[in-house]
């Protein structure tokens, strides 16, 4: 079992079991109802077997270089932050992978209700989706329509990335989030890192000429660097193993503040939470005894941010490199079980438990214990709330009481002014004059 690609690709397989239901004659009557989820690039769902897929988009150009950097946008066919020919070839086995784990589960043959797929609104990703589909659903002599033609087209749905809600994190425009971003800054673990590392991001910043390296954008060097080692690309002498380690070491730290570190409950209702909701709204519906859905596979094909986010979520982010994650499920009752992989030369990947409940957890108790991660409504959770210290109540009692006292002392002045004696001409009635 296992979902993780060559070099970078990370995958979350999820799989949860509902009670004992045959499935067709295909597969063994002995065997229970299953639902499976994996996340990390792809929702799956075979008869009554549901998986979700969510995996990373394969290997890329950089999103930018350095001012000092020898290989500049032009070094790269398609510019910056396109799907490269080895992250195409890397998800394109994945499908095949894909196809040889789930023979028996998903149709030889592609067919629409079976699969359904979805990418944020990135060339590269859309490009890894489409290449994984290319391993998964090879098309045989009657789904041919070219000869020699070893391919067929397979729809992949986006949102324009202005509405993405679901998979492209962190999300913007959440005042909130923003906010516990500048609070964590000002916590201890984060002026430590900072401190500590401060030569070694001035070395950083005087080699790539960049004006200002901050723990918040160190990580868009490793990037950088990482993907031009990944493609051949020499490195400058200062990008020695050490600095790539402390590079990876920084980054990982970056991805942990974005989503943890600091509030992780309430980060994460802000962000991966989202993504964890839907995923157990789908658990439920799919949990459904009565349900008639033909559904078999949803693949989400997304971000490294995404798998964090979500992981961060689920409260088993390690602060290292992500890696497949799946869920299945108990034999008579509703269950999850979460695994990971991060090394595409080990077959099986390695088991690990939410938090509080045991590896194979109780689909109810996975929902209970995931709760204080999902948003109500993320809308009104984004929006900053007025909030003050003691400070600001003592500073707004003093300048309350200082204006009443001037209030006071004017009402004071006023009530004098008017209690005392007219002075000067006064105008005397004479009531002999005749007014007639």
């Amino acid at each position: 079992m296992g979902f993780g690609l060559h070099y970078s690709l990370k995958e979350v397989d999820v799989t949860y079991c509902t009670n004992i239901f045959p499935y067709l004659d295909a597969i063994s009557r002995s065997t229970a109802r299953r639902l499976f989820i994996i996340l990390v690039g792809i929702m799956v769902v075979i008869d009554h077997v549901k998986k979700y897929s969510l995996y990373r988009h394969g290997d890329r150009s950089p999103i930018k270089a350095y001012p000092t950097d020898p290989y500049q946008e032009s070094a790269w066919p398609q510019g910056f932050g396109q799907l490269s020919q080895e992250g195409m070839q890397q998800h394109f086995e994945l499908g095949q992978f894909l196809r040889k784990r789930y023979t028996g589960f998903l149709s030889e043959l592609y067919m629409r209700y079976e699969i359904a797929v979805r990418s944020t609104d990135y060339d590269r990703t859309l490009m890894s989706a489409e290449a994984n589909l290319a391993g998964l659903y090879p098309p045989n002599s009657s789904q041919a329509f070219h000869p020699g033609l070893k391919w067929q087209p397979i729809p992949v749905h986006t949102v324009p990335q202005s509405l993405e809600r679901l998979l492209s994190f962190p999300l913007p425009n959440c005042p909130r989030y923003q906010q516990l971003m500048n609070m964590t800054e000002k916590t201890k673990i984060f002026l430590n890192v900072t401190r500590t590392y401060e030569d070694f991001m001035n070395m950083v910043r005087k080699n790539t000429g960049l004006d200002t390296v901050s723990i918040e954008t160190v990580w868009r060097i490793y990037d950088t660097l990482f993907c031009e080692g990944k493609h051949g690309m020499v490195h400058p002498p200062w990008v020695t193993p050490e600095v790539m380690k402390t590079l990876s070491l920084l980054k990982n730290f970056c991805f942990q503040m974005m989503f943890g570190i600091y509030k992780r409950e309430e980060k994460c209702r802000l962000q991966g939470g989202l993504l964890l909701d839907q995923i157990i709204k789908n658990f439920t519906v799919a949990a459904a005894l009565n349900s008639t859905e033909k559904l078999k596979m949803i693949m989400y094909s997304a971000h490294d941010t995404t798998i964090v986010a979500l992981q961060e979520a689920l409260a088993v982010f390690n602060g290292h490199n992500l890696s497949l994650t799946s869920f299945s499920s108990s034999f008579r009752s509703f269950a999850v079980e979460m695994y990971y992989r991060n090394d595409s030369s080990v077959a099986e990947p390695y088991p690990i438990s939410l938090p509080g409940c045991t590896q194979r957890c109780p689909l109810q108790d996975f929902i209970r214990l995931t709760s204080s991660v999902i948003p109500k409504n993320w809308m009104k959770e984004c929006q900053i709330t007025a909030s003050f210290s003691d400070k600001d109540v003592v500073i707004g009692l003093a300048v309350c009481g200082s204006v009443l006292l001037l209030l006071v002392v004017l009402l004071l002045i006023v009530l004098c002014r008017q209690s005392e004696p007219a002075v000067g001409y006064t105008h005397v009635s004479n009531h002999s004059d005749d007014h007639s």
